[in-house]
């Protein structure tokens, strides 16, 4: 398997795709390009991008992806400027299936089931890797962040493909403002799409979910009054108040998403030592106009759901990057396998912008696929979707390891 990298940062975008691409395609020592993934911030003009990938690249090839806040590589992080990243493959061993379904906007779960019958009556498959747009509509001064659904989204692709077929993805933001976004469908840019890559073939993957999040106090509450994403009353008492009071202040609410409180789930032993691999996490988007009440990533958390509030932990979202790192690499090794290529989503809210740390999270995880030589591409997102407890979810604050191996 041949893997290359491209990144560029720059204005003219048909000339950074044109840079990416070439650069990929020479690092990687590619003469048959096999499947593209591609990412570029939002100031970046994806159609023209697009087009100067298309110009190196070659027109049969398919190119997914869209829009990110950042990009990651084994030489490059940046989410300031006009970053533009991409990874080409080239494999006689894998084999790949794309498609793409719209209207994501109308229908989360018949955009999925659209795009699996689509994917279904390809055989082997062993792996979709899905890229959608994550923001439904952006935030105005009258009306608050909604996000698509990717808890609805799952459950309609898995109506058409079998759910023992794991799912890996992101949601696409372009900055952090929530502006609109792009996809890249294969062989066309657009929005509310979801677009997906079916792997077949001869694939050795493995997959790592890195965290950093911690119980605020140990004490559940319950969720007692919601609509959609829209929390108002937890333990019948109205959300926004009750946060004020855990903050000391109301300054959080001008925050979009709000910086260091997270809710989540616990899915292990409800009063045993914390496991940070069963929790799944839900980000605050921010406060609705009104101020009754709290707007979510994903609107899965039902009335009687158990919740407790998490504080963002930047060391140990750090050190969770860098041991699950170093433990997946281990776990691959000792298989007598060789890891030929990484792929990082990571939640944009984990940069050092966003968390107050001096230090990049993900550069902890260059570090280590550099040592070892392993050709990297991560990007920044709104959200990933990775299996996690035996079942594909939606997961916010977290960043998630695709490796894929040989041997």
């Amino acid at each position: 398997m041949k893997v290359g990298i491209g990144y560029c940062n720059t204005k003219n975008s048909f000339e950074a795709g044109k840079t990416a691409a070439a650069s990929a395609i020479g690092t990687g020592e590619i003469d048959k390009p096999g499947l593209v993934l591609a990412f570029c911030h939002h100031q970046v003009n994806a159609e023209d991008f697009f087009r100067g990938l298309r110009s190196v690249a070659g027109e049969d090839v398919p190119i997914v992806g869209g829009s990110a806040i950042g990009i990651i590589t084994n030489s490059d992080l940046s989410y300031q400027g006009f970053p533009a990243g991409i990874a080409i493959l080239q494999s006689e061993r894998l084999v790949f299936k794309t498609a793409c379904a719209g209207d994501l906007e109308q229908d989360e779960r018949l955009a999925g089931k659209r795009l699996g019958e689509d994917l279904s009556p390809s055989t082997n498959g062993k792996l979709l890797l899905i890229f959608y747009d994550s923001v439904k509509s952006p935030p105005t001064a009258a009306t608050p962040l909604v996000m698509n659904a990717s808890p609805l989204l799952i459950q309609g692709i898995e109506e058409a493909i079998a759910p023992s077929v794991p799912i890996l993805g992101a949601g696409l933001v372009g900055d952090f403002e929530f502006s609109p976004t792009r996809q890249f469908c294969g062989y066309s840019v657009a929005s509310q799409k979801v677009v997906g890559t079916l792997f077949g073939g001869d694939l050795h993957h493995y997959c790592r979910i890195m965290h950093g999040l911690t119980p605020m106090d140990g004490v559940y509450h319950t969720i007692t009054k919601k609509q959609g994403s829209f929390i108002y009353e937890v333990d019948g008492q109205p959300v926004v108040k009750l946060i004020d009071d855990l903050y000391g202040n109301a300054s959080w609410r001008k925050q979009v998403p709000v910086k260091r409180l997270c809710i989540g789930v616990n899915h292990g032993d409800k009063y045993g030592p914390h496991e940070e691999g069963k929790y799944v996490n839900r980000l605050i988007t921010g406060v609705l106009p009104d101020g009754k009440g709290i707007v979510l990533f994903e609107p899965d958390l039902d009335a009687g759901t158990e919740i407790l509030f998490m504080l963002r932990d930047s060391v140990g979202m750090i050190e969770s990057a860098r041991n699950n790192c170093l433990a997946l690499m281990a776990g691959i090794e000792n298989e007598g396998k060789k890891p030929v290529f990484g792929l990082y989503i990571d939640c944009a809210g984990r940069t050092a912008a966003l968390s107050d740390t001096l230090h990049e999270e993900a550069s902890e995880i260059v570090r280590i696929f550099n040592q070892r030589n392993i050709p990297f591409l991560g990007f920044y997102s709104g959200d990933a979707i990775a299996p996690l407890l035996a079942k594909s979810r939606g997961l916010d604050w977290t960043g998630v390891l695709w490796v894929i191996a040989e041997g």
